[in-house]
């Protein structure tokens, strides 16, 4: 069925060279372009290493920020202890962005206090407290908070932790408050946090079995985002007001004005879906033109999504949180169902298994294309797969009757080939820029949360 790069119509000049690139062009062409320009390569090496050092001894400074926090993209660096202290120190306020993650299977709430992360006890827990997390994470509600045995979460978290005390009613940040590091919750129980209503199909009961065309309300969460009025990619819904998708979708077509974003819809060109203007588009610093990682980007909406059933967001995944090799997992879009082919109508779906890094790097596979930043899905044998015009979409798996978002459609070799899966951003190796966006963002629209509580 569907992943890829596109052309858009009328604009081939300009058009997005595709990520499901050939084989030849990612092996063979990188591999002769290094051996034909060797050489060339050691002299500039050497040359920009020499510059480098004597600007550096010149200058008194170190090399790079190692060992300390970058604030952003600037050349500015800082200590690690200064990382959510509480204390401004970047100019941009990057210091204090992301002190606050959900982690493994629980969501259990986690901070950063000078550059260490600590686990939340549930001894003096609050509901103001809770406000305060979700919208570190970026999120505009608050659902609930609960407890769990400290002895039930992953080993890895219960090691370091940490109770948070707040004597007064108030949104704050909760490196800013009052908190006690231990080395056993006295109440035995640690912090879990809900800020989302996610993952289900309340509109959707009937299971398919064969057949590919989705049924409505199947996959909520998908959206087919338009561009100068046609269908380019898909993406999914996180929030009410944030869609997640590919860079490669929107690199060189940032014009948030020539976007649209299309939900509860199963056809294209049917009326009665829901249509909704982009305010801002960003996708990950890091990603380069032709490039495979960081193939990341969000778009925020003018205007906040209505859910109904057929309109629904789908969860993100914790930090930390693995999903294991062979895990079916579903992949949908409007791609083209076959190599080369038009873009679908109809909203297609297959159910493919996830494939480790370790199997998909083979030398008759990927050879060693496969950072830790993508997650492999499909079958080897071929025969269903992603392709052009299914970028951005969504990998979801089900957990415990939950629905969360484990990739984002990226890129691959020809389309439901042998020994060719798709290849997707892996969503938990991004969740730290996911969430640093949104809390930026909702610190600029809402002064205040709301709570279902």
């Amino acid at each position: 069925m569907f992943t890829g790069g596109m052309c858009i119509e009328g604009l081939e000049s300009s058009c997005v060279d595709p990520l499901r690139l050939r084989e030849d062009d990612l092996a063979e062409g990188w591999k002769n372009r290094v051996l034909a320009h060797r050489f060339e390569l050691l002299i500039t090496s050497c040359i920009i290493v020499v510059l480098t050092l004597a600007l550096s001894i010149g200058l008194g400074v170190g090399l790079s920020c190692v060992g300390k926090f970058r604030c952003g993209s600037s050349s500015q660096c800082i200590s690690t202890f200064a990382q959510c202290d509480g204390v401004v120190h970047c100019e941009n306020e990057e210091d204090e962005l992301g002190c606050v993650r959900l982690s493994g299977r629980s969501s259990v709430l986690q901070i950063q206090r000078k550059g260490e992360w600590k686990t939340v006890c549930s001894e003096d827990w609050n509901n103001w407290l809770g406000i305060s997390a979700c919208k570190q994470l970026g999120y505009s509600r608050y659902v609930e908070s609960f407890f769990i045995s400290l002895t039930s979460i992953e080993q890895d978290l219960q090691t370091s932790l940490v109770s948070i005390n707040l004597s007064q009613s108030q949104i704050i940040k909760l490196q800013n408050a009052a908190a006690f590091s231990k080395t056993q919750c006295s109440s035995g129980l640690v912090t879990t946090l809900k800020c989302l209503e996610c993952g289900s199909r309340p509109q959707y009961s009937t299971r398919i079995v064969g057949g590919n065309i989705s049924k409505p309300g199947q996959f909520p969460w998908q959206v087919s985002l338009h561009y100068k009025s046609e269908h380019l990619c898909g993406g999914s819904i996180i929030t009410s007001r944030w869609i997640l998708t590919a860079a490669h979708c929107v690199y060189g077509f940032e014009d948030s004005s020539l976007w649209a974003v299309h939900v509860g819809l199963t056809e294209q060109l049917i009326h009665g879906a829901q249509s909704l203007t982009v305010e801002s588009i960003v996708y990950h610093s890091r990603y380069r033109h032709r490039g495979l990682d960081y193939d990341i980007a969000l778009m925020k909406l003018a205007r906040p999504l209505v859910f109904n059933g057929l309109v629904e967001p789908i969860c993100l995944p914790n930090y930390g949180e693995e999903f294991t090799e062979g895990t079916m997992c579903w992949i949908s879009g409007w791609g083209a169902t076959e190599e080369d082919g038009e873009t679908s109508v109809v909203l297609r779906s297959a159910m493919v298994p996830l494939i480790s890094t370790k199997t998909c790097n083979q030398p008759e596979i990927y050879k060693g294309l496969i950072s830790s930043l993508m997650i492999c899905a499909g079958y080897l044998e071929g025969g269903i797969d992603s392709c052009q015009g299914d970028s951005g979409g969504p990998l979801a798996c089900e957990d415990s009757s939950v629905w969360k978002l484990v990739g984002a459609t990226s890129w691959g070799s020809g389309c439901a080939l042998r020994n060719k899966p798709g290849v997707y951003t892996r969503i938990t190796k991004s969740l730290s820029w996911i969430h640093k966006h949104m809390e930026k963002e909702e610190a600029h629209d809402t002064p205040e949360l709301s709570t279902d509580n």
